[in-house]
């Protein structure tokens, strides 16, 4: 018999602006939140869709999830069937890059374009650890010491030094965030990869990526690069992995380019 496709979570959602649809897709751990000053600007030219995915932010996880990217995968098109969307530019962020990647590959007919922020085609050695120490350490120590970590890890050091206001936002968003979701996602990609499926990508694709990310080694973006036909490729000095929150004016401008780009390869006629 058949195994049971996972019921779709409903996914809490911005939904803003119009024209071709735009999914902006978290990472682990965050929420649409993270997106918020680059929605606002993509929103002049294009429908934006910024989902809490299952488990984080406002979407509550059904019963029995287990947090593969084939679940979210479906919580995000079933997202677009309520929403009346037949194809969208995907725009991933760390593991949402994961998501977008997953989505680009198994529905090139959804997909009018990809754009990869902070990301990677596979979750490396270095990348798991980093994830298993932010569970560590709030097992272990709690929500200051998890604080602490992830100021660290995901921020650039002179960034945070300019906006010490944000110390205070990760204290409070520890202390007051359920990180079960989280988990449970970043355990479910130990096995991710798809470094043989990229040279498959016929979709125009962006590559951002930080040199600073402590998360994401920029290497990454080499890999992709190389790895996509067509693919072009953004890399921003002095920036931590957290690109949407430092960099979001430079980010938007990128993507909008990105996005200009692939609607004027569209084929006459293409809805």
């Amino acid at each position: 018999m058949a195994a049971t496709p996972p019921r779709p979570a409903e996914l809490s959602c911005r939904d803003d602006g119009q024209g071709p649809a735009v999914v902006l897709l978290h990472g682990i751990g965050g929420d649409r939140l993270v997106w918020n000053a680059v929605a606002t600007s993509l929103r002049r030219e294009f429908r934006v869709l910024a989902p809490d995915l299952r488990g984080h932010g406002q979407s509550p996880a059904p019963p029995g999830s287990e947090f593969t990217l084939a679940e979210m995968a479906g919580d995000v098109l079933h997202l677009l069937e309520e929403k009346q969307v037949d194809s969208a530019h995907w725009v991933g962020l760390s593991a949402g890059g994961f998501l977008a990647l997953r989505l680009t590959l198994d529905h090139p007919e959804r997909t009018r374009s990809l754009a990869l922020v902070s990301s990677a085609a596979y979750l490396d050695p270095h990348g798991r650890a980093v994830m298993e120490r932010w569970w560590s350490t709030s097992a272990e120590e709690g929500p200051e010491a998890l604080a602490l970590r992830l100021l660290k890890d995901v921020y650039y050091p002179d960034w945070v030094e300019a906006h010490m206001e944000v110390v205070d936002e990760v204290h409070e968003e520890v202390r007051t965030r359920d990180y079960g979701g989280a988990v449970a996602w970043g355990r479910s990609l130990r096995g991710f990869d798809e470094r043989n499926s990229l040279s498959g990508i016929r979709k125009p694709t962006l590559i951002v990526q930080a040199m600073d990310d402590q998360v994401m080694d920029a290497s990454h973006g080499r890999i992709l690069r190389q790895s996509i036909p067509g693919s072009v490729i953004r890399i921003f000095a002095q920036t931590g992995h957290l690109i949407p929150i430092e960099r979001p004016a430079e980010l938007a401008e990128a993507l909008t380019e990105h996005l200009h780009r692939a609607e004027a390869q569209r084929p006459a006629g293409s809805p």
